[in-house]
C-alpha cells in the first residue's frame, strides 16, 4: 500500500495487509462473523470492550484520513454491519456502544477499520483513553460520515 492509502493490487486487493486476507481468505486463527460481497466482521485480537469488533471491506481501502464522498455509502454500511453484529449478540442498548476509526497517523493498519465497541460504559482506563471522543486519535463514525456528507455537499 502507498504512504497515501490508495488501493492496491488487482479488485483492491494486498497480499500484504492482514485485513485483505482475513476478510478475503481467513487467517487459520480467525473466525468471520459476518462475510457478505462487500464487507467482512471478525473479533479483535486485543478487545477493549465484552463485545469488541473489526468491520473492514473486502477491498484494500486506505485509511480513513484518505476517503472521498465516494465512499460515503461504505461508511454507512459499515456502520450498519457493526450494529446487527452488535444485536445479533444480545447487545441492546445501542446508545451505550462506541463506534469509530483511528485517526491518521494513529493507525495500527493502514486498511479501513471500524470499531465496533460495547457496552462502551465498561471500557477499562487504556480501552478509555485509546477509543476517548473528541481526541485528536479517533474519530467517531458518526463524525466521519458528517465529514463525507460535507463533501458531497460542497462538490
Amino acid at each position: 500500500m502507498s504512504a497515501e492509502g490508495e488501493e492496491q493490487g488487482s479488485g483492491g486487493y494486498d497480499s500484504s495487509c492482514i485485513f485483505c486476507r482475513i476478510s478475503n481468505n481467513p487467517e487459520r486463527d480467525s473466525e468471520l462473523l459476518h462475510s457478505d460481497e462487500e464487507l467482512a466482521c471478525f473479533k479483535d485480537i486485543r478487545p477493549g470492550a465484552p463485545y469488541h469488533y473489526l468491520v473492514v471491506p473486502k477491498k484494500h481501502v486506505g485509511n480513513c484520513k484518505t476517503l472521498t464522498s465516494d465512499h460515503l455509502q461504505l461508511v454507512q454500511n459499515m456502520v450498519e454491519v457493526g450494529k446487527t453484529m452488535l444485536r445479533k449478540n444480545s447487545v441492546t442498548d445501542l446508545e451505550d456502544i462506541r463506534l469509530g476509526f483511528h485517526w491518521p497517523p494513529f493507525c495500527s493498519i493502514s486498511h479501513l477499520h471500524l470499531h465496533v465497541l460495547a457496552p462502551a460504559s465498561q471500557l477499562g482506563f487504556l480501552s478509555r483513553m485509546i477509543y476517548r471522543l473528541n481526541s485528536y486519535w479517533f474519530i467517531t463514525a458518526d463524525q466521519l460520515i458528517e465529514r463525507l456528507q460535507a463533501n458531497v455537499r460542497a462538490s
